[in-house]
């Protein structure tokens, strides 16, 4: 932390590579030093320099006078290597390397990083290839960002930490424009030594900082994240993250119906919700919801109060609250009374909300005890204040009438400003009144609000399940067979089946077993059976013998060799298709819940929540997916359909994961499609099993296996 700190607050620094020239990239540090303030020593380094904007320049870093705290290397990407050793030598503490041409560069630059972090021993390094880092609270700016030039850069108490130097600049800018103070910005980029989760670690104990924003393009370390994450939370700071590469497939999306609905993004998604952390949607959310959130404030409920004086922007409000499931309610009984002694003779209709009190842009006193009114009401939980045309009048007043209120209350009051007016934004947003110019940013921060709000579903100890024993487990592709005993030991039902390999085997399992029944070829290498014609429902003694041969040529033509092996079961009736799987990320092994069957991948109805470090889910967490089912209706009992077993759905849940828990990381993908949930009372049946596990040298079979 001392070094970090020494990063952060220098009391020394040491320009590697300063221009002479304040107009070039390499005059610019220097330059910024000096117009925002810096109070501490400054020395450039520069062998063809005596001095550089009136400081005496140093030929080189052993001629300092001393071992700075801070070094900002300028330099290209080989010369920055023999500059860090050189700081490293003299006893620095921290270094800036600004050049690129290291890791991500390709193999060459990979090579040139690793020599970078064994020049630096001891000495931490941000970057390379960072555009730097700003610390706004103590006017320090160790950067070349022409974002510097302006002036006016308002401290504030929102801290920024991106993993794109580009992305630095503008989110200063934009600060800066809309009135939101920084506490600092950090460019990480190729994080060769220093990472995100150090800086979140920084920053949690950091008095300027009450929220932290993060621009991620992925994250190196769950384990380290998860820590910090969970400090943060603990110490009341909330993490905003902005993640780009929502576009991206999971890596093993063609092995499974899970793989594909569990996506790289959605693992993402799960990840940060489980951990309290706040996912952006928009770049302009990314600013949006951080500048709510360092109020303080809280939301209790879902009820908002719209306060305007021009109906038309009332109603873009109500309805953007209302697509996000918020409330608004008319006014009660004695709210309405009191708002209409606000108006006096002033026809008003309050039986409704939008709120429409029509004179109070023109009379900051009527908007003041107005706001006063439903602040104090006991229908609302947050209120929304609508600027319109007449308020830009005297935007200084209107500011001042909402300022005047937030003391008085601790409920989350945001400002809308309906026409195009930037000044009065940033008006509200420097006088500590969030202030947005989109319908739709007053309904994600709400959302952000309450979501800080709401407890983790953790605490509850995981039940114990009874698990079977799986020392003889082999590797790849299980056979469904197999697989679906390992779940039947586990606690999850399976119909009754038969192996067979001949079709008079077939005849006789099906007469074993009754009717009807299904046949389904039996591979470990075809985990998609249906697309290839190797399922077939509805089969009887009488039937199955035809439908065997035919399955036989269907399954030949599709893989190029004739099946040997055929599962027959007693056919499932009367279920609801749900899919249950596991998929193995960086991040962690998720555990998805959707709706299932052939058409899993088309409707994507799906929830995800990851393991544990421990063990599997609890059956708070099973519920709580199951109820984030679009389709969850369709279990519940909807408009008089008949109730579903959802608790042995929920312990279905549970011994599946701790199943796979068990397994560990040997799991990479695994999936029951469909799982029947049977009327209430009748529990569940697993009509179909997949379970692929880590092979020691997986090419070996590339190319072998085949999901239809």
């Amino acid at each position: 932390m001392k070094q970090l700190d020494a990063l952060l607050n220098p009391k020394s620094i040491a320009v590697i590579g300063a221009s002479a020239d304040p107009n070039k990239t390499s005059g610019r540090p220097v330059s910024y030093l000096l117009k925002h303030g810096f109070s501490g020593a400054i020395y450039p380094v520069n062998p063809k320099a005596a001095q550089i904007q009136g400081l005496p320049c140093y030929a080189s870093v052993e001629a300092l006078p001393q071992a700075p705290d801070v070094g900002l290397v300028l330099l290209n990407a080989k010369r920055s290597v023999e500059a860090v050793r050189s700081l490293a030598k003299l006893g620095c503490k921290a270094a800036v390397v600004l050049a690129s041409g290291f890791a991500e560069a390709g193999e060459g630059g990979q090579d040139l990083q690793a020599e970078l972090k064994e020049a630096a021993g001891s000495m931490r390094i941000l970057g390379p290839n960072t555009i730097g880092l700003v610390n706004l609270s103590a006017r320090i700016p160790l950067s070349a960002s022409g974002a510097l030039e302006v002036s006016d850069l308002p401290a504030g108490h929102v801290a920024v930490v991106s993993q794109s130097g580009g992305i630095l600049g503008a989110l200063l800018s934009r600060a800066a424009g809309r009135g939101i103070g920084l506490s600092s910005l950090i460019s990480t980029s190729n994080e060769v030594d220093l990472e995100v989760s150090d800086f979140i670690d920084y920053l949690v104990d950091d008095e300027n900082t009450k929220v932290i924003a993060l621009y991620l393009e992925s994250i190196r370390n769950p384990q380290r994240f998860r820590e910090v994450a969970i400090r943060a939370r603990d110490a009341g700071k909330p993490l905003v993250v902005f993640k780009i590469g929502r576009s991206e497939a999971g890596a093993s999306a063609a092995s499974s119906h899970t793989g594909a609905l569990a996506g790289e993004d959605r693992v993402y998604d799960a990840f940060f919700r489980e951990l309290g952390v706040i996912r952006a949607n928009t770049f302009d959310e990314f600013l949006d919801i951080p500048a709510v959130l360092v109020a303080g404030r809280k939301l209790a409920g879902r009820r908002v109060a719209i306060l305007t004086s021009t109906g038309g922007a009332g109603t873009l409000i109500a309805d953007s609250l209302g697509m996000n499931d918020f409330d608004t309610p008319a006014p009660d009984a004695g709210t309405a009374e009191k708002l209409r002694a606000l108006q006096g003779d002033t026809p008003t209709a309050l039986d409704r909300n939008p709120i429409d009190v029509t004179l109070a842009g023109l009379q900051p006193e009527l908007l003041r005890q107005a706001i006063r009114t439903l602040l104090a009401s006991d229908s609302y939980d947050a209120l929304v204040v609508i600027i319109g045309s007449s308020g830009l009048a005297m935007p200084d007043l209107v500011v001042g009438a909402i300022q005047d209120c937030l003391d008085t209350n601790d409920k989350p009051v945001l400002a809308y400003v309906s026409p195009y007016a930037p000044d009065t934004l940033k008006r509200l947003n420097s006088a500590g009144i969030p202030g947005f110019s989109s319908p739709e940013s007053c309904s994600a921060v709400l959302e952000a609000l309450f979501f800080t709000g709401q407890p983790l579903l953790s605490g509850q100890a995981v039940p114990s399940v009874a698990l079977p024993d799986m020392t003889g487990l082999g590797e790849g592709s299980i056979d469904e067979a197999s697989a679906k005993a390992l779940f039947s030991q586990a606690g999850i039902p399976v119909p009754a089946s038969r192996v067979v390999t001949s079709r008079e085997e077939a005849v006789q399992a099906a007469r074993e077993l009754g009717q009807p029944v299904v046949l389904k070829v039996l591979d470990a290498d075809l985990l998609h059976k249906s697309d290839i014609g190797g399922v077939a429902l509805h089969l009887n003694a009488d039937t199955i013998g035809a439908r065997f041969g035919q399955m036989i040529e269907d399954v030949a033509r599709h893989v190029g060799h004739r099946p040997d092996r055929f599962l027959v079961e007693a056919m499932v009736a009367g279920g609801h298709e749900l899919i249950l799987g596991a998929n193995r990320d960086a991040l962690g092994t998720a555990i998805l819940l959707g709706a299932g069957g052939v058409t899993a991948e088309l409707f994507k109805d799906t929830t995800l929540c990851l393991l544990p470090e421990q063990g599997g889910l609890t059956l708070e967490q099973a519920r709580a997916m199951m109820q984030k089912l679009t389709t969850w209706p369709l279990l519940d009992g909807y408009r008089g359909s008949v109730h579903r077993d959802t608790e042995a759905l929920a312990q279905a849940i549970v011994n599946f994961s701790a199943l796979i828990a068990a397994l560990g990381d040997r799991v990479l993908t695994s999936e029951i499609n469909p799982l029947f949930v049977l009327p209430q009372g009748q529990g569940v049946v697993a009509a179909d099993a997949v379970l692929v596990l880590e092979q020691e040298r997986a090419e070996d079979n590339a190319g072998e296996r085949h999901y239809g």
